[in-house]
């Protein structure tokens, strides 16, 4: 199953992609850890986000 074409990608922080996943910061982590969940894109010293469409299609990919 295909993703119709999302508009223009945007970036999420920890508190938005657990909202939309139902899972707490640590187990975020450790999925990221095991190869499990997207990484996040570094944009600065110590401010991580990840790719909304990224994490949708994360989503997606578990409802198949």
């Amino acid at each position: 199953m295909t993703l119709p074409t999302l508009q223009q990608d945007r970036l999420i922080d920890i508190k938005e992609v657990s909202s939309l996943i139902g899972m707490k910061k640590p187990t975020i982590y450790k999925y990221i850890r095991d190869g499990k969940f997207p990484k996040p894109i570094k944009i600065g010293i110590r401010a991580s986000r990840w790719s909304f469409n990224e994490v949708m299609q994360w989503i997606e990919e578990r409802k198949g």
